[in-house]
């Protein structure tokens, strides 16, 4: 047995307050069963702020625990909070929504916090068991979040196929890991970055290992041509779990992959960095101009969600430490923006009773200007408009790109960006410049309002003043 000691349990203390608040909605809902309402939500916000606030307090620490399987550095940590921020801020636009939709409370909060659970696992794993357990425990949530508002066929069937096509990508990963194992010994990146550092031969079992490792990989972050789960998945879960599932899974996946391929698998980028190229080009040309042809606002991000795993994955190519960093800094800013869009198309079509056509957001801006206002600041974000941290998150990317010779991959980029602006900015036309169609009367929550504006706030304040938060991932970069 593997004595556990204080530094064990203070590496993995925010996991450990999560796990806790998860249990204590769970019982919360048992005893108060109908009247738990508004105690759900405050248990949930209050368990990830302490959790947060854990991982900031770890902040300066190197090195693993639990006998080397657990990271406890400041990489971990910085992205545990950005999980935290994300959970929180989905908890805030939660309450309206299911009040309206029906999702049964207890088991929707408990399954957020899970998930969040898994993703600081993920975030923190310093083995590819490890690694594997948190992407199961963050999937297995996700899967029945997707499926969770029980009267919608499209939600049943969201929540059916994420879970079928979950299974094969995770199996995929899973063979993958077992075949790495079988040719290295070891599942340990430590292990795994010093064989491939050293004089190795690329068998055909190690390579069949890192292929099946990329598939798996791709079909996390929704990757072209592993990306057919996505529009249909996003587009039928109740519109709160779209917005969590298309940010927090998506930045742990990209931690991981910093970590496996960017930092472990780096000294056989010879292997991998090609194939890895043509994805992100795939990836950002098939999301936007897909995403044109759309009629449904909420696919449409669908779809953008899919361009922007591709902007991110030039960051994964470009290898360097200022990538990765500014791959944390468009995570971050990727989180705000695309939760904050989604939530405010909550509001804006609830009187269509969620359609989410674009025909929906006529005149609504200067009807409801605190919604227009915001979600003008997600899309122009989204699209790279300065001052938005979406313009810098891009900029930090390509730059670190064309610094390392990928000027083709930065230049496909830019161009993305510009056939991106096309969707992105007929949203913001339509909430100025046409005719609204009808009174509208949008019930709009304090605490709904209050997460909108935090939300654009922080985009421009870290779009006005990027260095700040760029330097702090930078000092955490592995």
């Amino acid at each position: 047995m593997i004595p556990v000691s204080l530094t064990d349990i203070q590496g993995v203390l925010p996991e450990t307050i999560v796990v806790i608040a998860a249990l204590a909605v769970i019982m919360a809902d048992a005893i108060r069963r109908g009247h738990s309402g508004a105690l759900l939500p405050v248990l949930s916000v209050l368990g990830l702020a302490a959790a947060g606030a854990a991982a900031i307090f770890l902040w300066g620490t190197s090195g693993t625990v639990f006998n080397g399987t657990v990271f406890a550095d400041g990489f971990a940590s910085f992205f545990k909070v950005l999980f935290t921020v994300i959970g929180i801020l989905t908890i805030l636009f939660s309450p309206h929504y299911l009040k309206i939709t029906g999702v049964r409370l207890g088991e929707y909060y408990a399954l957020i916090l899970t998930a969040v659970f898994g993703m600081m696992v993920m975030a923190s794993a310093a083995n590819l068991l490890m690694l594997y357990l948190g992407l199961e425990t963050m999937s297995i949530s996700l899967y029945v979040l997707a499926g969770s508002q029980r009267g919608d066929v499209k939600s049943a069937e969201a929540g059916m196929k994420y879970l079928v096509l979950g299974a094969f990508s995770s199996a995929f990963l899973l063979y993958g890991i077992a075949l790495l194992f079988a040719s290295i010994g070891s599942l340990d990146y430590e292990v795994i970055g010093t064989f491939f550092a050293s004089d190795f031969h690329p068998g055909p079992l190690l390579v069949s290992g890192l292929a099946l490792l990329m598939v798996g990989f791709a079909f996390k972050v929704a990757a072209v041509p592993f990306h057919f789960w996505s529009p249909d998945v996003y587009d039928g879960a109740p519109t709160t779990v779209t917005g969590f599932m298309s940010t927090g899974p998506k930045a742990a996946a990209f931690v991981a992959l910093i970590r496996v391929f960017g930092v472990a698998l780096a000294p056989a980028s010879s292997l991998w960095s090609g194939v890895l190229t043509v994805l992100a080009i795939l990836t950002m040309t098939v999301g936007n101009v897909v995403a044109i042809r759309q009629t449904s606002v909420k696919r449409m991000l669908a779809y953008s969600a899919i361009a922007h795993a591709g902007y991110l994955l030039v960051g994964i190519v470009a290898g360097t430490k200022a990538a990765f960093a500014a791959t944390g800094y468009y995570l971050s800013a990727y989180a705000l923006m695309n939760l904050g869009a989604f939530a405010v198309l909550i509001l804006l079509n609830r009187r269509d009773e969620g359609s989410y056509r674009f025909e929906d957001l006529r005149g609504m801006g200067f009807a409801h200007p605190l919604l227009g206002i915001t979600l003008s600041v997600f899309l122009l974000s989204l699209t790279g408009v300065p001052p938005t941290a979406g313009f810098f998150g891009k900029l930090y990317i390509f730059s670190a790109a064309v610094e390392q010779g990928h000027i083709v991959l930065a230049v496909v980029g830019l161009l993305n960006s510009a056939v991106g602006a096309y969707y992105y900015l007929r949203v913001i036309t339509l909430l100025y410049m046409a005719k609204p169609e009808g009174e509208s009367i949008i019930v709009q929550p304090a605490a709904y309002r209050f997460a909108l504006v935090i939300s654009a706030l922080l985009i421009l304040v870290i779009g006005i003043f990027p260095e700040q938060l760029l330097r702090v991932i930078t000092l955490a970069v592995p």
